[in-house]
């Protein structure tokens, strides 16, 4: 694990997926507005003050105590996180009758579904009690039936779940001040979804700076949104809307 020096009036936050498309997009983000980042991930993100790595393989528990203690260590005696960031994730298509159902419905849910859940409980012990931030990511099409993407959808239905339940203050166990809320985008724009989707039409497919930058207004407080919020993202010729479901 790697450190750094932060003033007392730098903000503090944790990225769950802090090596992926967006999780490098959203520590760029926060790191430029002065914040200190912890990232969650297998592979160290250079620009993260404090780095837990993961080992490939682990289940919940294991994966859950190891960045609990991990995290632990990094926070100074009196730290306490201003936002806890989860954008983690993955996808896999197929129906009932894919071969690799099962497969995919363990790799689903641990990418999003367990990520989300250690992320609410690190949310439950170090988010701060000054009105933190405990934001996830879902899927705007686990809003409804997702026939062609099974085990994609449930868990990401699981996730909005997690986001309603974790809002539940202060019977989920977050501090009462907590804002939760779920982030549900149609299509990210990344290099892999382009990869996998040559010539598709990319001004429906939300930027990750909209992202980032939303993240970033809420932690700050700059923008409100109301706890418990599954927000859908969608992006129409170019222009990103959020707006509650």
């Amino acid at each position: 694990m790697t450190a750094a020096t932060a003033t007392a009036s730098t903000r503090v936050a944790l990225v769950f997926g802090g090596c992926g498309a967006l999780g490098r997009a959203v520590i760029a983000a926060f790191t430029a507005a002065n914040w200190k980042i912890t990232s969650v991930d297998f592979r160290p993100n250079d620009q993260a003050a404090h780095n837990v790595v993961l080992s490939p393989g682990l289940d919940l528990e294991a994966t859950g105590r190891l960045v609990e203690s991990e995290v632990t260590a990094a926070l100074g005696p009196a730290e306490k996180f201003d936002a806890v960031l989860n954008v983690a994730g993955g996808w896999a298509g197929g129906n009932f009758l894919a071969d690799d159902l099962y497969k995919n419905t363990t790799l689903m849910l641990s990418q999003s579904l367990n990520t989300s859940v250690i992320a609410a409980r690190l949310a439950a012990l170090h988010l701060s009690g000054s009105g933190g931030l405990l934001a996830v990511v879902g899927a705007a099409a686990a809003a409804g039936p997702t026939p062609s993407m099974v085990a994609y959808g449930a868990a990401k239905a699981a996730v909005h779940h997690v986001v309603r339940t974790a809002a539940d203050v202060p019977a989920s166990g977050l501090p009462t001040s907590a804002t939760v809320v779920g982030l549900l985008p149609v299509t990210l724009d990344t290099p892999v979804n382009r990869s996998f989707n040559p010539g598709a039409d990319y001004s429906s497919w939300t930027p990750l700076d909209a992202i980032t930058q939303k993240l970033l207004a809420w932690a700050e407080k700059k923008e409100s949104v109301e706890s418990g919020a599954l927000v859908r993202v969608v992006t129409t010729d170019g222009k990103t809307t959020f707006s509650a479901i």
